[in-house]
């Protein structure tokens, strides 16, 4: 009976063997048994002899371990000989399967990509404004400064200075005239330039041209100004000059797109010039790509060295964005060298317990923490090398992030393991390889569960994440080519997720892919090559010998190495747990952590959703004062194109009226759906009316204009500028003849509209146009995919680009039903540049739940089975990562970091990194038999909270202060911010919350585990601790 009712004790192993730290089987605390007992018991008595056993063997074997090591490094890394890196943006933050994508595929397939652009915009800031008075009568117009005929004069000269400029590649000139956009070559081979200067034909005549005599002027440069912003399309502008004001490359220059800062249709109080060179798209010709760009790189260098006093210039060419992100990443990569060379250094010399300065080179572990370091770095370049193996492209966003994320894990792993054997005194009769095989067995599987969680979080990410830094492309449009422009953040408040299922994005699935398989990696290598060299270093220590001059003796004195303490250590067990545990302090810290959590929980839907491209830009670079006077002065949104898919009849009389816009048209047709939408331009987003070729085919064909005619001979077409007897009209001036064409008529004419190029005698010739607008299919038998394009209204935000997407989406959706194409095969979708870009904030917060849901959920999954299916445990760990991550969006409120795809690869590493600061200490808790939980939780942050504070909190502390210094604002806002915040949010947690809420509900002793603890240490030293 004595024995029965003896207390008896045992010693955690996190205890050294000095301690006085004994556990009481039978507390308060020890709970009932449940039936999972027994069942975690024999798991985690199997992973810690299997660890035990294994560290055995490393110790005995180095040079085998180490050798099969770097043979696996090798065989891994040599995949980077494969690697592919992603710069498209298109592929970085768009799925191959989202709607945006398969929509922006179709549109290139049948109509060709988009032009690149290059485009100025030019104000007078020395010019004033001046006023206009009409010859005989009329009110006064004022007109804008830069509007003055000097200021034309010179905005010519520096026009007609680009169109001249030439450039180099391969021993080869390259002109403006090689690469532009001529819609009408090889009849017209003249360049498109939009711009207010094609009114007056690009020349200094023109622009000059009056008619007055001695006393007045009866015409000048402002009757024809006032007449072409009204008619662009005009090939006389009916005053006394008679002018034409369509472009010399055979096309209309609408106002709204050449000219800026003016109020409501003033265009005469312009208040800036815009000047837009639309360049061929090559995207499948690498040769010609590269002369476009050449040409870019010499018109870049000649509008920065240009110099006129009465001129103010800001410019953009298409890869001036792209340019200006290398340029600013070649700058930070000084900055971020640094930054991991203060981690690497922190490791290197934090590892080593120094007991006395004469023991300094020998107590020291640099080259153990270096080659812990090397570790890190080669699991990374070992995942690159597998996927560049499978063929999976590289993002800059993975280069950028995982080897900060492995760090965090693969050191925090290396200072318990290390820190662990510094506190335990070998038993009698142990050998070196024993000993640290049985603390191997001790730490390994608390090891093993943050590291195979983590791995399995972002395993699952990656396959939930199908497709393929990083740069995000906001589109303002002018005529029917992009220019990037900066967007701006997005209330949550603002989205409306549509139904239908979550979008994709690449980026992140990327970036898990390659994570998972570096921290697993980390994990394999800490366990084999990492256990040998600890043995080899330790091997050292004992023989005397310096470290990294291991061939060089230390002192004489001091041979042994015996158990020992860090400051670091002895402060959480002494001073910083008891106090944290006190019962006054422990409600204070509840309070406190609970109040942070509802103020996040606040602030949720207040984080804004974007990226303004301004911030990836450095603050000297051109393109900021391009994006700027584009905010300021743009008057016209991206254009529109409502795509009528293949499979529509357009010869029968009821397949036109359900398209076009013209008397006889359904009232609710395509064109007139669109049309309405532009009169409800502040809801729709929808500016203006549409173009519409079939209306403006039906005006070509009427026999009572002079567009459409034929020779009478061979039936082939007649131009409407030709003066032959032998062309006759097309159709006949019977009433018949003026109704529309159907049927053959219908295609038999319109591959002749399409050819026609605008003349005098007929400006409806649609090649210009249409000729792109319009799918023919079988040479001329049948009409294929077309588009109707129009333009958006202005777009400056990102809740301006999100909501026009949205709202075009909306109005196609309903010309796809009033026309009864539901079903058909086809059907009426809306396209602009930008709608892929910008797709992924439609769902960005489903996508971001459901992102650190699979996180959470893989996390709980394997602690629970780790823990040995201690379910519980596994709760309150998921509990405070989720508490983590709620409060990261709170930091996010508060320092003005929105919700995209690059935080969302931040927030899904921070759950991974949360992983580290919580689940060492909530195993520490479990396998602890203290008796009591406060007992147990002061047992835990003492001997795990300096691994994990001086592991991740003090390592990432010191580089992340670095990258507050980088020039870059995006690296300072997605890196510096919210790097700095997980790590404080993490170590605040799970050095402080975690071990407090352990203490009021963490689970019970595990009976059976206490049982296995006491029998391991039967016979050995320790059993005086457990029977006295």
């Amino acid at each position: 009976m004595l024995v029965f009712f003896r207390k008896r004790y045992f010693v955690s192993e996190y205890t050294p063997i000095d301690g006085n730290i004994a556990f009481s089987v039978n507390a308060s605390d020890r709970g009932e048994a449940s039936c999972c007992d027994p069942l975690g018991a024999a798991f985690e008595g199997c992973l810690r002899r299997l660890f035990a056993q294994w560290g055995s063997f490393c110790v005995r074997h180095p040079g085998c371990v180490v050798f099969l090591s770097l043979a696996f490094i090798a065989a891994c890394s040599s995949g980077l000989a494969f690697v592919r890196v992603t710069t498209d943006p298109v592929d970085l933050w768009s799925a191959p399967g989202s709607q945006a994508r398969r929509e922006k595929e179709y549109f290139d397939a049948h109509f060709g990509p988009f032009f690149r652009t290059e485009q100025l915009i030019i104000q007078a800031p020395h010019s004033h404004p001046h006023t206009y008075e009409p010859y005989p009568s009329g009110s006064d117009v004022p007109f804008g400064p830069p509007l003055a005929v000097d200021i034309l004069h010179q905005v010519l000269d520096l026009q007609t200075a680009i169109e001249n400029i030439t450039a180099s590649y391969n021993n080869e000139t390259v002109t403006l005239q090689d690469i532009c956009v001529a819609p009408l070559s090889p009849y017209n081979k003249n360049c498109t330039i939009l711009s207010v200067l094609n009114y007056f034909q690009n020349s200094h005549s023109v622009l000059n041209h009056e008619v007055g005599d001695d006393f007045f002027v009866y015409a000048d440069y402002h009757t024809h100004f006032l007449y072409c912003v009204r008619a662009p399309a005009s090939l006389n502008d009916t005053s006394l000059l008679h002018d034409p004001c369509l472009g010399t490359f055979g096309g209309p220059v609408f106002p709204w797109l050449v000219l800026g800062g003016y109020d409501d249709q003033n265009y005469n109080n312009a208040t800036a010039l815009v000047i837009t060179f639309p360049v061929n798209n090559y995207y499948n010709d690498t040769e010609k790509l590269q002369r476009a760009q050449a040409w870019e790189t010499a018109f870049i260098n000649f509008v920065k060295n240009y110099k006129n006093p009465n001129l103010t210039i800001s410019f953009k060419a298409e890869r001036s964005i792209e340019d200006e992100l290398n340029r600013e990443s070649n700058g930070d990569v000084v900055t971020i060298l640094i930054s991991y060379a203060v981690m690497f250094l922190y490791i290197s010399i934090a590892l080593g317990h120094i007991k006395s300065w004469r023991r300094l080179l020998v107590d020291s572990k640099i080259s153990l923490g270096v080659a812990g370091v090397l570790m890190v770095l080669s699991s990374v370049a070992c995942s690159l090398g597998i996927f560049s193996y499978a063929g999976v492209p590289l993002t800059l966003i993975v280069i950028e992030v995982i080897p900060f994320l492995v760090l965090a894990v693969g050191v925090d792993n290396i200072f318990i393991l290390v820190q662990t054997y510094q506190r335990d005194e070998r038993l009698q009769g142990e050998t070196l390889d024993q000993q640290l095989g049985r603390v191997l067995g001790e730490v390994a599987p608390s090891m093993f569960l943050s590291s195979f969680s983590e791995t399995v979080a972002f395993f699952l990410v990656g396959k939930y994440e199908s497709g393929p830094q990083e740069r995000q492309v906001a589109v303002s449009w002018v005529s029917h080519k992009r220019v990037e422009a900066p967007p701006s953040p997005l209330p949550w408040s603002d989205v409306c997720v549509p139904a239908g299922g979550l979008s994709t994005m690449p980026a992140v699935h990327t970036f898990s892919l390659f994570a998972g398989m570096a921290v697993f990696i980390d994990f394999l290598l800490q366990m084999t090559c990492f256990v040998s060299l600890l043995g080899l270093d330790i091997k050292r220590q004992e023989k005397n010998r310096l470290d990294v001059l291991c061939c060089v003796g230390g002192p004489a004195d001091g041979g042994s190495i015996q158990a020992s303490e860090s400051c670091l250590f002895r402060f959480f067990r002494d001073s910083y747990s008891p106090l944290l545990l006190k019962d006054w302090m422990r409600p204070i810290v509840i309070a406190v952590f609970v109040g942070v959590l509802s103020f996040s929980i606040a602030v949720l839907n207040k984080v804004e959703i974007g990226l303004d491209q301004s911030l990836s830009m450095p603050d000297d670079s051109y393109v900021m004062d391009y994006f700027q006077s584009l905010s300021q002065y743009l008057h016209a949104g991206p254009p529109v194109y409502f795509v009528l898919e293949e499979g529509h009849d357009y010869t029968s009389l009821r397949g036109q009226n359900m398209v076009c816009g013209g008397t006889g048209c359904d009232n609710d047709s395509l064109v007139q759906q669109i049309f309405t939408a532009a009169q409800l331009d502040n809801y729709t987003r929808i500016g203006f009316a549409p173009s519409s070729w079939i209306d403006d085919y039906f005006d070509w064909i009427k026999p009572q204009s002079s567009c459409c005619r034929v020779y009478n001979s061979t039936d082939q077409f007649c131009n409407a500028s030709v003066v032959d007897p032998a062309c006759v009209r097309c159709r006949p001036l019977t009433p018949e003849g003026k109704q529309r064409p159907q049927g053959r008529d219908f295609m038999r004419f319109l591959p002749m509209f399409l050819s026609d190029n605008p003349n005098p005698k007929c400006g409806k010739g649609g090649h210009a146009a249409y000729s792109t607008a319009v799918n023919l299919l079988g040479n001329g038998t049948g009409v294929g995919a077309t588009y109707f394009m129009t333009y958006h209204t202005v777009l400056q935000t990102s809740a301006d680009f999100i909501d026009a997407m949205k709202k075009a989406r909306l109005i196609a959706g309903n010309i796809t039903r009033t026309m009864g194409l539901e079903g058909s095969g086809h059907r009426v979708f809306p396209y602009s540049v930008f709608y892929v870009f910008y797709e992924q904030y439609l769902t960005v917060v489903d996508d971001t739940v459901f992102n650190l849901g699979v996180s959470l959920g893989a996390i709980f999954l394997v602690t629970v089975v780790l823990l040995g299916f201690e379910l519980w445990s596994a709760v309150i760990v998921c509990v405070t990562i989720a508490m983590i991550l709620v409060s990261m969006f709170g930091v996010m409120w508060l320092w003005g970091i929105s919700l995209n795809a690059v935080s969302l690869v931040n927030l899904v590493m921070s759950c991974g990194i949360s992983v580290e600061f919580c689940s060492h200490i909530t195993r520490a808790f479990t396998v602890s038999t203290k008796g009591s939980r406060v007992e147990r939780a002061e047992a835990a942050l003492s001997h795990m909270g300096s691994s994990v504070f001086s592991g991740i909190t003090l390592t990432k502390f010191g580089g992340i202060v670095v990258l507050a210094f980088a020039k870059s604002q995006i690296f300072q806002i997605f890196y510096f911010r919210m790097y700095l915040a997980m790590v404080l949010l993490g170590a605040t947690h799970g050095l402080i919350f975690l071990p407090v809420l352990l203490s009021y509900i963490g689970p019970s002793v595990n009976r059976a585990k206490s049982l296995a603890t006491q029998e391991r240490y039967k016979g050995t030293e320790r059993e005086q601790l457990l029977n006295f």
